[in-house]
């Protein structure tokens, strides 16, 4: 079943944080609200810079793995389009 989707969100500390979902906005609402993950409940608010999508969950965490262990400069450059 493809429903899954890969996300980045920025996060007040101009941190990048990578995950995966079926529901991209109400994701970003938990993680907003403090029940997302640890590390986004210390660096509220967050706010969504790229998903893409659907995939199945195994593809979805593939490529969540092939997108951290990217650079954050590499990340920048392939998740914004402007910079």
């Amino acid at each position: 079943m493809n429903d899954f989707y890969v996300y980045v969100l920025v996060c007040s500390d101009n941190s990048l944080y990578i995950g995966i979902t079926k529901d991209v906005q109400n994701r970003l609402q938990q993680h907003n609200l403090g029940r997302g993950s640890k590390y986004v409940k210390t660096r509220t608010p967050a706010s969504l810079l790229y998903h893409e999508g659907p995939y199945t969950r195994s593809q979805a965490l593939k490529l969540e793995y092939q997108y951290k262990q990217l650079s954050r400069k590499e990340k920048l450059l392939k998740f914004v389009k402007d910079y």
